[in-house]
């Protein structure tokens, strides 16, 4: 009997210490209401975003009032995509709120010896890694658990260099 492998919620429900997350893509699913909203009208209002990603907001949420520090770092084109002005614009009500710390890295301003992973990630704990999987239009396609503690340290050295010379979002001015 094969035991399932935990869900995203399950795996931050989990964390003790931290979570951290690197998104390395110009654009996810164009499909997502609240983004095609944005599209049309310019602007997507807090409120809007609170009730939009409530289940967000309560599960970080939660991870931070338990101690988690929960890091998302963002290496990004410019000029930005649409995806990622969008990204950019409802980072303060959605990952702020929720007590996440986000920085921005533009591709033009990355170090040349830094190397990165071809695939977003999550790292939890530093013990466990959920390897996001996407196709060319940035809808997810898979999601692949990952415990090898190679992989993970690798994933972690990304990350961290990422985080070192990156832009906190309070001070990130997207181009």
């Amino acid at each position: 009997m094969t035991t399932p492998s935990p869900t995203f919620a399950e795996l931050l429900a989990c964390a003790v210490t931290d979570a951290i997350h690197l998104e390395t893509r110009d654009a996810y699913s164009a499909k997502d209401d609240a983004y095609q909203q944005w599209l049309r009208e310019g602007d997507l209002p807090d409120d809007q975003v609170r009730a939009r990603w409530g289940s967000w907001l309560g599960l970080a949420g939660d991870a931070v009032r338990r101690g988690v520090r929960i890091r998302r770092a963002r290496v990004v084109s410019g000029p930005l995509s649409a995806y990622v002005r969008y990204e950019h614009a409802i980072t303060s009500a959605l990952n702020l709120a929720a007590g996440e710390q986000v920085r921005w890295l533009p591709r033009d301003q990355a170090p040349g010896d830094l190397f990165l992973p071809v695939n977003d990630f999550w790292v939890f704990d530093a013990h466990t890694a959920l390897m996001l999987h996407h196709d060319g239009d940035g809808e997810e396609t898979r999601r692949v658990l990952c415990r090898d503690q190679h992989v993970i340290a690798r994933l972690v050295d990304a990350f961290e260099a990422v985080w070192e010379v990156g832009v906190d979002h309070v001070d990130y001015r997207p181009r």
